[in-house]
């Protein structure tokens, strides 16, 4: 980062406007998908929010439809962009302050050119490898960095999504699932120096999405659940609060279909294997 970058994102986080009631949420990757499910999610349950994407034609048409339910920016860029960062905390300060900072916008093999979808580790170009983890990783942290002092002064939370292939070995995943482990280990380690935040990792699970239709080309995904069914699983954190933690959507969604006093429990049951997990990773420093 460059050092008028550097001065930059320092003017941007220090003002924040004065409090409101409506919470303040920032999502990346939000011009379709789970970003924009989520959007919409936020938008109905009052939540002010700055999305962004790269693709603008994309990104005005949701701003378009989530303006007409809520107050939203949709600044259009690149995450690893400096500037682009900058203005996505300008944005956020201007409504009030984030409280929630969704990083979803991601990368599948860092390759814009139509190349193989999923590479293997023997033949994935390094600067597509490059890309990924710049996209995956090291954009939500600095994304992150920027946003920190408006999350701190609302107490707020962090949601980075995750994936199976972070914890799971897919024949030619190996590129995207490492990104997605080292964004895991960020955020486990991002706990614990700002306990004062919630900072969560998702699983969301396979979703009818461009993406994962991307990596599975020709194939017929029908069959997957919608970005939209997903979505209350991550509404069901921002309300019950469970510990930080990595946690499964299909385990949080369990969690939303039984009664009160079950859901309780299996949050209780989550929250402390979250908890245990993070005690072994201490552990096993």
């Amino acid at each position: 980062m460059n050092t008028a970058s550097q001065h930059a994102v320092q003017h941007a986080v220090q003002p924040v406007a004065e409090d409101t009631a409506q919470p303040v949420a920032v999502i990346t990757g939000a011009s379709r998908g789970l970003g924009l499910a989520l959007a919409r999610a936020l938008a109905a349950d009052g939540w002010q929010l700055v999305v962004t994407a790269r693709d603008r034609a994309a990104l005005a048409a949701a701003e378009a439809e989530l303006a007409a339910v809520t107050k939203v920016t949709a600044p259009a860029g690149s995450v690893v962009d400096d500037d682009h960062r900058a203005r996505l905390a300008e944005a956020a300060a201007a409504l009030g302050g984030a409280t929630l900072l969704v990083n979803n916008a991601g990368t599948l093999n860092g390759s814009d050119a139509g190349g193989e979808p999923l590479p293997r580790l023997a033949d994935v170009p390094l600067p597509d490898l490059l890309e990924m983890f710049e996209v995956n990783v090291l954009a939500p942290i600095a994304l992150t960095q920027v946003l920190l002092p408006q999350l701190r002064a609302h107490s707020g939370a962090l949601l980075n999504i995750s994936s199976d292939a972070a914890v799971e070995a897919y024949e030619g995943w190996g590129g995207y699932g490492a990104s997605k482990a080292a964004l895991d280990h960020a955020s486990a380690v991002l706990a614990r120096e700002e306990p004062q935040l919630h900072v969560w990792a998702v699983d969301p699970g396979t979703m009818r999405t461009r993406m994962y239709q991307e990596a599975c080309p020709g194939e017929d995904i029908s069959a997957e659940p919608l970005p939209e069914a997903v979505a209350p699983a991550l509404l069901g954190l921002l309300r019950d609060r469970p510990a930080s933690g990595r946690y499964r959507a299909a385990d949080l969604l369990a969690v939303t279909d039984t009664d009160t006093d079950t859901a309780t429990d299996a949050v209780a049951t989550a929250t402390a294997t979250a908890a245990a997990a993070a005690a072994t990773a201490q552990g096993d420093r």
